[in-house]
C-alpha cells in the first residue's frame, strides 16, 4: 500500500533460485509497490496478491500495448523495425486489434485440434524416451522437455525440421541475453533483424510451397483480403512459435524438478497416473513457467489495494506471487498433485488468456506420465544448489536439468 520505490534484480541468481520468500513478504507487507526492475526501462508498480492480479488481468484500463505512451511527437517513427515488429503482436495489443489477430489463429488451438495432435505427441514422446535408453545420466531439459513441444508446434505451423534449431538460437539470445547495456541494445537489434529475416523466409516458403500448417493458413487469410500485413504475419508466427513451446518446456523442466524435490508427491503420481490432470494444474501453479504478465500501462488513474496508480504508469502483474497466495490456495507453499479447485493464474485471464493452454496441458500430461512410468527412480544428478536457472525475468525455466534415470520399468521387471 505504498509507492516507495526500490530495486528488484529479478535476474540475480539468488532471486532466480527461489523468489517465493520475497513474494510472500510482499503479499503481507507491500502488496502493491513501485520498483525499478533492471531491463524494464522505467519504474513499474508490481501487484502480488491473487485477487488484485485477477481483477487487473481483466481490467481494460490496463493496456497491453507496448507502444502506448511512446508515440508522442511521432517518436514511434524512429523505432527500428527490428523492435517494432516484435512490439506489435497479438500479446502486446488491445482490442479490437488483438481480437482481430486472435480470431485469425484461434481455430488452430481448439480442443478438436488438440485431440488430433494427441497421437502425434505420444509418438514424439516415445521416440525421445527411446533415445535415452541405455544412458545413466541425461540433460532432461535438452533431451526431452525442449524437443517435444518444439517439434509439436513446429509441425503445427509447418516449420521444416532443419530450421527449428535456428529459431531456438534466436530465442535464447532474445530472452536470455546479457544484462541491459548499449551493447545489449546493438546486439539485440542485430539478433532481432536476423530473426525477422528468418521468419520472412518461413512465410515466403509457405507462399511457394503451401502445406496444411498454420503459417499457410495465415498466408491464405492475408491473400483473401484481410488486412494482415507482412509485419503482422511475422509477429504472429513469432508469438506462436515462442508461446507454443516455452511454457511447456518450463512446465516439464520445473515440474520434474519439483517432483524430485518432493519424492512423496512423485511416488503418489507415479502410483496413480489418473491424477495427471490435477498434477499438471498444480505444477503450473507451484512452479510458474511464466513469472509475470506482459507489462501493462494504466490508461486512467487507478487504485489497487489502496495504492493510487496514475495514468501512464507501468504495471507488472506478478502471476507467480498470486499463485502462492495462501488466502486462495490452502498450504500454498506445498506441492499437492491431488489439489482440487485449482484456480491458478499460470495462463492468465481475460482477453489474453493463453491460446495454447489446451495444447500445453495435453503435452505435459502425456510427457510426464510417460517419463515417470518408464523411469520411476529418476533423481537429480547434481546437488540441488547447483541447479542453474535461465536469466530471464518473464519466464521461469531451467538452463539444464541433469538427472540420473535409474533402471527403466522394463529393466526392473526383467530383474524381478
Amino acid at each position: 500500500m505504498t509507492d516507495q520505490a526500490q530495486t528488484i534484480d529479478m535476474q540475480a541468481p539468488a532471486f532466480r533460485a527461489d523468489p517465493y520468500p520475497f513474494y510472500a513478504r510482499m503479499r503481507r507487507e507491500m502488496p502493491v509497490f513501485k520498483t525499478h526492475i533492471p531491463g524494464f526501462g522505467r519504474d513499474a508498480y508490481v501487484i502480488t496478491r491473487y485477487d488484485d492480479i485477477a481483477a487487473a488481468l481483466k481490467n481494460p484500463a490496463l493496456s497491453s500495448d507496448m507502444m502506448r505512451g511512446r508515440s508522442v511527437g511521432g517518436w514511434s517513427r524512429f523505432v527500428p523495425r527490428s523492435f517494432r515488429v516484435m512490439a506489435k503482436t497479438m500479446v502486446t495489443m488491445d482490442d479490437p486489434d488483438h481480437a482481430r489477430l486472435r480470431n485469425l489463429v484461434h481455430k488452430g488451438f481448439t480442443p478438436a485440434m488438440v485431440e488430433r495432435m494427441t497421437s502425434r505427441v505420444h509418438e514424439i514422446t516415445n521416440e525421445l524416451l527411446a533415445k535415452m535408453e541405455g544412458k545413466q545420466t541425461v540433460d532432461l531439459l535438452n533431451e526431452f522437455a525442449l524437443p517435444l513441444p518444439m517439434a509439436v508446434i513446429s509441425e503445427m505451423l509447418g516449420v521444416p525440421e532443419n530450421q527449428r534449431a535456428k529459431f531456438r538460437h534466436f530465442m535464447l539470445h532474445l530472452l536470455d541475453g546479457p544484462p541491459p547495456s548499449i551493447w545489449r541494445l546493438i546486439s539485440g537489434m542485430r539478433n532481432n533483424m536476423r530473426m525477422i529475416n528468418y521468419l520472412d523466409g518461413l512465410i515466403n516458403l509457405r507462399r511457394r510451397e503451401p502445406d496444411g500448417g498454420l503459417i499457410t493458413a495465415l498466408v491464405s487469410v492475408e491473400q483473401s483480403g484481410d488486412r494482415l500485413t507482412q509485419d503482422e504475419l511475422i509477429g504472429m508466427v513469432f508469438v506462436l512459435l515462442l508461446a507454443g513451446h516455452e511454457t511447456t518446456v518450463n512446465l516439464l523442466g520445473n515440474g520434474v524438478l519439483a517432483l524430485m524435490d518432493d519424492r512423496a508427491q512423485l511416488d503418489k503420481l507415479r502410483a496413480n497416473p489418473n491424477l495427471i490432470k490435477t498434477a499438471i494444474e498444480e505444477l503450473l501453479r507451484f512452479t510458474n513457467p511464466v513469472q509475470h504478465s506482459i507489462i501493462r500501462t494504466a490508461t486512467a488513474d487507478l487504485e489497487i489495494d489502496g495504492t493510487k496508480i496514475a495514468a501512464g504508469e507501468r504495471v507488472v502483474l506478478m502471476l507467480a506471487a498470486g499463485n502462492r497466495d495462501e488466502t486462495v490456495f490452502p498450504n500454498a507453499e506445498s506441492l499437492d498433485v491431488a489439489r482440487e479447485s485449482n484456480r491458478h493464474l499460470a495462463f492468465g485471464l481475460g482477453i489474453h488468456f493463453c491460446l495454447g493452454a489446451p495444447l500445453a496441458r495435453m503435452e505435459g500430461s502425456i510427457a510426464l506420465n510417460a517419463l515417470l512410468s518408464k523411469y520411476p527412480d529418476i533423481t537429480l544428478a547434481i546437488p540441488r544448489d547447483k541447479v542453474k536457472w535461465r536469466p530471464n525475468s518473464l519466464l521461469r525455466g531451467l538452463a539444464e536439468l541433469p538427472v540420473r534415470l535409474g533402471a527403466s520399468s522394463k529393466e526392473k521387471a526383467r530383474a524381478a
